[in-house]
């Protein structure tokens, strides 16, 4: 993709500021698009412990969408199970891998292990970097962006250029003041987390395949599995009588004992011992021009559901696809311009829901864990309410105010279609092929090989007559060759333009997307988010969206 002009002019099409997972994701993404990147890290070396270390469902789909997936999971624990106890009494165990996606068991690793596996993925795909320089100034103008970075002080600042700048320089940004995003921590005061990486012995499985969240008196303790046999203990709690300085082996040990009801629980070997305090925030924007923020560059994420890496994974490849396709000159402006409207209201939404949900873990009182307690004994499943497994899982994030949303099936006419609308994902479902039994999310990423392609997915309602709109359909986005059709037939064979036919005679996949009976095109953007839906016999509607989006 790089130019004779963006040789001669820029240093790469885009720079990313940051080499933890997200700044690699980044970069991962925009190499499996064909384009040039940079990646610029103040550290010289990958931290030798892990952060975060959990990957949920939705951004394994998205990983698997830009070829990252598979490798990160062949050096992470498969997770299916959530056990909990509610002040000492056991509640239903959460099967958390029951969920309708093609990877459904949540992956526990090393940030360590996740940012080794990305930089062997990035640098085998072309990718550059350079270690050892901080940001010093970001200036933007027409036609690019230009980066001062310092490496020491008896060596002269360089000043590189780009067209784009992805910022994915964690909670203590420094591109993020630069551009005048900043933001004011909000803090929780009187709480703590003492956390610890330790060997674990005690009497409950040491199988890597499950998860135990204990709530006790003013407290919060989680035990899951870090990559190399072992465990992480937390405890998010009242400060009250605790030092404030990182924990000692001893002192985890003993309160571990007293949470979880065994006696015999030992730690050893600790990889990591330390302790925090809470504060949340997030930026009031998440672009300024040719500049775009990243995970935690623009959101402080409190360590409730694992959320914060994972957030940043979808800003990684969300905002990869969208520079791609204006580098290719296939967008126009409202693409890339809803990469700010999309994810800073994710993360504006999500800083919100882990609040509360922090609220509800470590500020109970007396009162209130004396109702969990009662409530643990005659409700079962408590620890699902208080934690759904499907918010965790993040299958549920989508964008319905996108300004890439358009949707003609919604509506008083549409009350009883409960399929998903603009802005949701695009659902998996079971289809059929030449006799092969399948899924629509193979057909839906990269289709037919276009990374930044868009999936049009005809569905024929099972009408006898839909064949002669859904080549309409077709011909319709046949001006943009990344808009890649797909026939879902639950009636007669019919064949357009060479589209690939996904038989859905037993109607699964018009049962997930609300459609039995009705002939629909439901265009589905790369990231496998639905941008549009409409009545298949109104091509002419799919057409005017495409010129809005689309450069023609």
């Amino acid at each position: 993709m790089q130019s004779e002009a963006t040789t001669a002019n820029y240093d790469a099409e885009v720079i990313v500021v940051g080499a933890g997972p997200v700044g690699l994701t980044t970069g991962c993404a925009l190499r499996h698009h064909g384009v040039d990147c940079l990646i610029l890290e103040e550290r010289t070396e990958v931290r030798a412990y892990s952060r975060a270390n959990n990957l949920w469902a939705r951004p394994q789909e998205l990983l698997a969408s830009v070829g990252l997936r598979d490798a990160i999971a062949e050096r992470a624990y498969p997770v299916r199970l959530v056990n909990f106890f509610m002040n000492g009494t056991p509640t239903t165990p959460i099967r958390i891998d029951d969920v309708t996606s093609p990877h459904p068991q949540v992956l526990y690793s090393g940030q360590d292990v996740i940012e080794t596996t990305l930089i062997e993925t990035y640098e085998g795909r072309g990718g550059r970097m350079q270690r050892g320089g901080k940001l010093v100034s970001v200036v933007q103008d027409r036609d690019g962006v230009t980066v001062t970075v310092r490496r020491g002080d008896d060596v002269p600042e360089e000043r590189l250029r780009c067209r784009y700048l992805v910022a994915a320089d964690g909670a203590k940004s420094t591109a993020r003041p630069l551009l005048d995003l900043d933001f004011e921590p909000e803090r929780f005061e009187g709480r703590m987390n003492r956390q610890v990486d330790a060997k674990l012995s005690w009497r409950r499985s040491l199988e890597p395949d499950q998860l135990w969240f204990f709530y006790y008196e003013r407290g919060f303790c989680g035990v899951m599995p870090v990559w190399g046999g072992y465990h992480r203990l937390f405890f998010l709690a009242d400060d009250g009588g605790v030092p404030d300085r990182d924990p000692t082996l001893d002192e985890i040990q003993s309160v571990a004992r007293e949470v979880t009801g065994d006696e015999t629980l030992t730690l050893s070997d600790p990889q990591w011992l330390t302790h925090s305090r809470f504060q949340y925030g997030v930026s009031p924007g998440y672009a300024r021009g040719r500049v775009f923020l990243a995970g935690d560059a623009g959101h402080l994420s409190l360590p409730i559901g694992g959320q914060g890496m994972n957030a940043g994974l979808h800003d990684a490849v969300e905002i990869a696809w969208r520079l791609a396709a204006v580098l290719r000159g296939q967008a126009a402006s409202v693409v890339l311009e809803s990469y700010d409207a999309e994810r800073g209201g994710e993360h504006a939404r999500l800083s919100a829901q882990q609040a509360k949900g922090f609220r509800r873990t470590v500020y109970r009182g007396p009162v209130t864990d004396v109702a969990l307690g009662l409530a643990a004994k005659v409700v079962p499943g408590i620890g699902a309410l208080l934690q759904g497994t499907d918010d965790l899982q993040q299958l549920s994030v989508s964008y319905p105010k996108s300004p890439l949303n358009e949707d003609h099936l919604s509506g008083v006419t549409h009350l009883l279609q409960r399929g998903p609308g603009a802005g949701e994902r695009a659902p998996e479902a079971e289809v059929t092929v030449e006799g092969r039994t399948t899924s629509l999310f193979p057909f839906i990423y990269n289709p037919d090989g276009v990374t930044t392609g868009w999936a049009l997915l005809c569905f024929d309602g099972r009408s006898t007559q839909a064949g002669a709109s859904l080549r309409a359909a077709i011909e319709a986005v046949a001006p943009w060759g990344w808009v890649r059709p797909r026939l879902v037939l639950a009636g007669p064979v019919s064949e357009a333009g060479g589209a690939p036919v996904l038989s859905d005679l037993d109607g699964k996949a018009h049962g997930a997307y609300g459609l039995e009976g009705q002939s629909a095109l439901v265009l589905v953007r790369p990231d496998g988010h639905i941008a549009y839906r409409g009545a298949a016999d109104r091509p002419e509607r799919l057409t005017a969206y495409c010129r809005r989006t689309f450069m023609t």
